[in-house]
């Protein structure tokens, strides 16, 4: 299984010189960068483990692809993932985010079911990665 989130998610993976110029593009328009990884992709997890401290002011994307380097040294593992982020309105919105690593195995999700009142059914998506390392043993 491949997990398809973010920009770019449909396409094969990008090359170190392919993000770099991803990078170089974001840095021409003012946005700040961070790098984030998780070991849990799920659809709904927004809160990935920031990398270092965001990059503001930055003209170089040297220093993005320095920490995307360091990130993929610790976290071989898990997902790492590049953002870039517009204050041009005064907020800190996200307009570009895409996976710039990940795990050699990437194990995949499951739904589960149960059942509810009056014959419902529900399902909730959960990820493998997590079941094979529960809450307090991932990190």
């Amino acid at each position: 299984m491949r997990l398809t989130q973010g920009c770019f998610s449909f396409l094969p993976d990008l090359t170190d010189e392919q993000i770099e110029k991803q990078i170089t593009y974001a840095i021409s328009k003012g946005w700040a960068m961070n790098v984030e990884w998780t070991d849990d992709p799920h659809p709904r997890n927004n809160y990935w483990e920031l990398w270092g401290l965001p990059l503001f002011d930055i003209k170089d994307p040297a220093s993005v692809m320095f920490e995307l380097k360091e990130a993929r040294k610790a976290c071989a593992a898990g997902y790492i993932r590049v953002n870039a982020f517009d204050a041009s309105y005064g907020v800190e919105s996200c307009v570009m985010s895409f996976i710039a690593n990940r795990p050699a195995n990437e194990p995949g999700f499951y739904l589960e079911r149960t059942e509810a009142a009056g014959r419902m059914i529900r399902y909730t998506i959960k990820s493998y990665s997590v079941q094979a390392n529960p809450e307090g043993g991932r990190y």
